[in-house]
């Protein structure tokens, strides 16, 4: 097993803006990311998840996207819970289906 490798306080912000679209520090404005670059991202959780064994816990905005990739899923509603199970099973729910993902 490698060893964990660690960034510096500010390196790690810096990565963090470039790479998950929150506000750059200084106030710039908060960078977009690609198509490709978000799959990139999901594909590197899921690597971590599936084969490296890891339990991540994940905050996202793109309810199928969240949802797709989640084991069980919260969805909250100016912030309280209105839902919780399966991401498969949330993914399938008609009322899911109806308020958040677009039909």
């Amino acid at each position: 097993m490698r060893p964990a490798r660690l960034l510096a306080a500010s390196l790690a912000a810096a990565l963090l803006c470039s790479l998950g679209g929150v506000p750059a520090p200084g106030g710039a404005d908060a960078i977009v990311l690609g198509a490709a670059v978000f799959d990139m991202i999901f594909d590197m959780l899921r690597v971590l998840r599936d084969e490296g064994g890891k339990t991540l816990v994940l905050v996202e905005q793109n309810a199928r996207k969240g949802l797709e990739f989640a084991d069980v899923g919260y969805v909250l509603v100016a912030g309280r819970l209105a839902k919780a199970g399966h991401g498969k099973e949330l993914l399938a729910d008609p009322d899911m289906r109806r308020l958040f993902l677009g039909g």
